[in-house]
């Protein structure tokens, strides 16, 4: 019995030790969300770069939006930890809760990632930068440092670029649009919206090069995922195509070349980024980090 206790204890130690390596090495997370990329896309795209992040790191095309599958509700859960149900944010423009919040923050809105790390780590750099105004309401303004909507997503990506050189970011989020236009004003699953797939994924070769050429690399993680997908001109509903989004990690202590079996919810990716980062997750978030991506 004793023996046993000895041997849970040690496993105990080693996880924990593991995790504040891992954690230790982590000095950078660049969030990539593009706006409409459904996971049912990855089996006919060119996505060089992106398959080039489900090698070096862990990935998942089964990874869920929260209903109802729209913007609004899921690029806020993705930061905010949990869903409308609690922070309120229902519809697909939602500039104010619409209901709500279960909590607030010392902004006066739902704790999010950005909250947190201004909290804990009050010197961090924390930066947005998006293409779909929406996202400004989405945020407290006044925990970042950089707060860019420029038009476009050539423009995002410049800005998104200047930005890890210059300021190399402890949190940055970046906002791609073109694929959800294209869904919209032409159709998904269309030879135009693979197009804007390419596109997009020029576009997060450009960032990663960026974190490279900022010397960040090795202390960087990149996430990769998405608000929804779509079908024919919509979305919102509930077919897979419009629900299950990519989801992809990369960077310090992630495992490489791994398809995650485990459920993945839009509102695990704040949870999986206050964990790595060393935040203490808030009570009324309901994600859980992704623990199934990281080294033992």
């Amino acid at each position: 019995m004793k023996n046993l206790t000895r041997t849970l204890i040690f496993l105990v130690i080693a996880l924990v030790s593991s995790t504040q390596a891992y954690s230790q090495k982590i000095k950078h997370v660049i969030l990539i969300g593009s706006d409409g990329f459904g996971a049912y896309a990855f089996e006919k795209a060119k996505i060089p770069n992106l398959r080039a992040m489900m090698k070096e790191g862990s990935w998942s095309l089964q990874a869920r939006t929260v209903l109802p599958s729209s913007s609004a509700a899921n690029w806020a859960s993705m930061v905010m930890g949990a869903g409308p149900e609690l922070h309120g944010y229902t519809t697909w423009g939602s500039k104010k809760p619409d209901m709500p919040p279960r909590v607030v923050d010392g902004y006066g809105m739902f704790p999010s990632i950005y909250s947190l790390l201004r909290k804990e780590k009050p010197d961090s750099e924390i930066g947005v930068i998006y293409e779909w105004d929406g996202i400004g309401y989405l945020f407290p303004k006044a925990a970042v440092n950089k707060d860019q909507n420029p038009d476009g997503d050539i423009a995002v990506t410049n800005a998104a670029t200047s930005y890890i050189k210059e300021k190399k970011p402890n949190f940055l989020f970046v906002h791609l649009h073109d694929v959800d236009s294209v869904g919209h004003q032409i159709g998904h699953g269309t030879p135009e919206y693979y197009a804007a797939i390419e596109r997009t994924d020029t576009h997060i070769g450009t960032i990663l090069k960026s974190i490279e050429d900022a010397g960040i690399a090795e202390s960087t993680l990149v996430l990769f995922t998405a608000d929804h997908g779509g079908i024919n001109k919509g979305h919102g509903l509930i077919t897979m195509n419009e629900m299950q989004i990519p989801w992809i990690i990369k960077g310090p202590g992630i495992k490489k070349d791994h398809e995650l079996s485990q459920s993945i919810m839009t509102f695990d990716t704040a949870a999986t980024i206050a964990e790595l980062l060393k935040l203490k997750a808030p009570q009324v978030w309901i994600g859980r980090p992704v623990k199934a991506a990281f080294k033992k």
